[in-house]
């Protein structure tokens, strides 16, 4: 069975387990205190842009975007999301098992228009009683979106904007943050989508690690005693070094670009065998995720031999499903791909 049903559905790069096993007996302190984690900061802060940026390594989303929304938010307020975004979804309630709520908002392609956001929070705080509410804190997007969809620059600026105008934190979640920058799509470098936001972060688990994310605070903005939030919501690892080892090796020799690019490039590829056979797109995503409609029997066919998830019930009784592309996708797969469609 050949699988596209994601981006983590092998183990790491072969780099990064080399590097493993040449420092397993190694000894080092705990949480992230080791020279392994300190050279990758380093090379974080020198491939952002920002020698001052504070970089943290969590265990996985999931405690990543609780950890980050939990510790920047105060207790009143919530995080404003699009209906589509992975913490509206996709996290078992997690923000608001913080308590935070989330403040959903109609996803555009995965989505949010700074213009809506921006018309609610007028109103919002032109209303006497708007102290009864959840006061908003935060908007969090994803980059790419769950779409496979990207923020141009221009609608990265307009969210930046509005945080500013309305003293809110811009959180961007990256768990594919190097499938967005090696896209042919993406007008935004890593230094520049730094600068946009208040706080990001850099997905290793679908991007060549075991696991793992970066979190980089890029305005001198590290909650208090961030070390204890962590530990507070399952996301500080014991041996953190094991962290450190994989994003020193993701952030040397540019590794992490090449094994995205790597991913394009078979997505691109994965996308014209679809469309030289005849399938129609679901959504234009210029990224790793790529979505195509089928029938019942062109699902039930496909799925003897290719692993995808199903993604939308269609008005018409068709549905979307989803191909991902990853670092670890290679020409075999896809040859078996154009085989089985």
């Amino acid at each position: 069975m050949i699988s596209f049903e994601n981006d983590y559905n092998v183990g790491a790069c072969p780099e990064i387990l080399k590097r493993l096993e040449e420092t397993n007996f190694d000894k080092t302190t705990g949480y992230g205190g080791d020279p392994y984690c300190e050279a990758a900061r380093a090379k974080i802060r020198k491939a952002v842009g920002n020698p001052d940026a504070d970089v943290w390594f969590l265990v996985g989303g999931t405690q990543t975007n609780m950890t980050v929304i939990a510790g920047m938010l105060k207790l009143h307020e919530g995080v404003i999301a699009a209906n589509s975004g992975h913490i509206s979804l996709d996290e078992s309630g997690a923000i608001e098992y913080t308590g935070h709520k989330v403040i959903e908002f109609p996803e555009h392609d995965g989505k949010l228009k700074a213009v809506e956001v921006e018309k609610y929070l007028e109103g919002f705080f032109a209303d006497p009683w708007h102290e009864h509410q959840v006061i908003p804190g935060m908007v969090y997007i994803s980059w790419p979106t769950e779409f496979g969809t990207l923020y141009s620059k221009a609608e990265l600026k307009e969210l930046r904007d509005l945080c500013d105008k309305y003293s809110l934190t811009l959180f961007v979640d990256g768990a594919r943050l190097g499938y967005g920058l090696a896209s042919d799509a993406a007008d935004v470098t890593l230094p520049e989508l730094a600068e946009l936001c208040d706080v990001f972060y850099i997905g290793g688990t679908k991007v060549g690690a075991l696991f793992g994310e970066a979190v980089v605070f890029t305005k001198g903005n590290t909650p208090v005693y961030f070390k204890n939030i962590i530990k507070k919501h399952g996301g500080l690892l014991a041996k953190g070094r094991l962290l450190g080892i994989q994003f020193d090796t993701l952030f040397t020799d540019n590794l992490y670009m090449k094994i995205s690019r790597h991913a394009m490039e078979m997505a691109y590829k994965m996308r014209e065998i679809f469309l030289s056979k005849g399938y129609e797109m679901y959504i234009d995503s210029p990224t790793n995720q790529q979505f195509f409609i089928v029938t019942d029997e062109q699902a039930e066919r496909i799925g003897k031999k290719v692993a995808f998830s199903n993604w939308a019930a269609l008005d018409d009784g068709r549905k979307a499903i989803r191909f991902v592309a990853s670092w670890a996708t290679n020409e075999e797969d896809l040859r078996v791909l154009e085989e089985t469609i």
